[in-house]
């Protein structure tokens, strides 16, 4: 059976939009919002209706009918943790996203406009690996302080989809590999995937792990302490710093990483030293995460935008290589993996879980 998929991920001042037809890429769009048009909105969830119908004029555009359609799959947003996979979407999960469980980010529209297309047609409504994936072993949520753990929040959608690309392409399954997985983006998550679960991994969201082009990441504490109750800033303007204007951004001012490959190239050694001490962060935080299977690790999978600049994944490589064997998946492909995750489910090779 060709099980037709409708694929919808909202982002901040795009929808991207996408069919596909038993696993193969019919249509496909990146639909950009003017930021004055999102600006009229005061939160996220108050742009879901002006989202539904970017999504319906799309498909009247395209000529797609809805009655073709087997199932409509979204972007999972800012939920409580759950272990990865297939989820479809209920009225619960609607609940929890209009709310801002963890907080509001675009990808929570997602689940609700695939699930407000499919519950009249009768279809499921499905999201997959959402962000607040949770499959870390207990041990790796304590810290010092009792009033504190460590939280999943991380690109848990794009390193499952790599994952299972370098296991396939070691000729195992994903549930019988280990694998120390980097995605390269604006913010950098390293996680250990053991056995088809991701029991250790970096808060890419909030402040953990190596800096990033937005990301300050760990900070020595009592330096941040010091300068977080100094008064020189709003706690708004803190978490900014945190995430947003830390980083690359905080060091050379810009977010844009082929700025910064240029400008290492056209000789800027202050550039250059930065990228490097980057590349370095990260480096020390994968072999931070070989020890959690006891260094019995298949493979490090570097995947993310960053992974297309060779330059910086050779810095990386070269700290690392002596651990396992580095594979190298440039870039990300979030609508094909949630097509892939929702086809999995329509064809029988895995059970769509249940949020509750």
């Amino acid at each position: 059976m060709n099980y037709k998929i409708l694929v919808i991920n909202p982002g901040s001042t795009s929808t991207k939009i996408a069919i596909y037809e038993d696993g193969n890429l019919l249509k496909k769009d990146n639909i950009k919002h003017p930021v004055d048009e999102i600006k009229q909105y005061k939160r996220i969830i108050d742009q879901l209706d002006f989202r539904i119908n970017v999504v319906k004029k799309w498909l009247n555009e395209h000529d797609v009918k809805l009655k073709e359609l087997d199932a409509v799959v979204g972007r999972g947003g800012l939920l409580k943790p759950i272990p990865g996979g297939t989820y479809e979407v209920n009225e619960k999960m609607v609940e929890d996203l209009k709310n801002g469980l963890q907080g509001e980010h675009a990808s929570n529209l997602g689940g609700i406009i695939a699930y407000r297309i499919a519950k009249p047609l009768g279809i499921p409504a499905f999201i997959v690996d959402p962000v607040v994936v949770d499959e870390m072993d207990e041990i790796a949520k304590v810290t010092g302080l009792v009033e504190i753990k460590r939280r999943s929040i991380f690109h848990a959608l794009n390193q499952k989809q790599v994952a299972r690309k370098a296991a396939k392409a070691l000729g195992k399954a994903y549930e019988d590999v280990n694998l120390i997985v980097v995605h390269l983006g604006g913010g950098v998550s390293i996680g250990m995937h053991r056995k088809g679960k991701v029991v250790d991994v970096n808060n890419a969201l909030n402040g953990d792990g190596p800096f990033a082009p937005e990301r300050a990441g760990s900070l020595p504490v009592w330096d941040t302490l010091s300068l977080a109750m100094s008064g020189r800033y709003t706690q708004e303007e803190w978490k900014k710093k945190l995430a947003g204007k830390g980083g690359i951004v905080a060091h050379l001012g810009t977010n844009d990483m082929r700025e910064v490959e240029e400008r290492v190239k056209n000789g800027d050694k202050h550039a250059e030293f930065i990228y490097r001490a980057m590349a370095y962060n990260i480096a020390k935080w994968i072999g931070m995460m070989a020890p959690v299977t006891g260094g019995d690790v298949d493979a490090i999978v570097i995947t993310g935008g960053l992974a297309y600049d060779e330059m910086f994944v050779s810095w990386i490589k070269e700290r690392v290589s002596f651990i396992a064997q580095v594979m190298v998946f440039p870039g990300e492909d979030e609508m094909q993996a949630l097509m892939e995750g929702a086809l999995r489910v329509l064809k029988g090779e895995e059970k769509a879980k249940i949020y509750n």
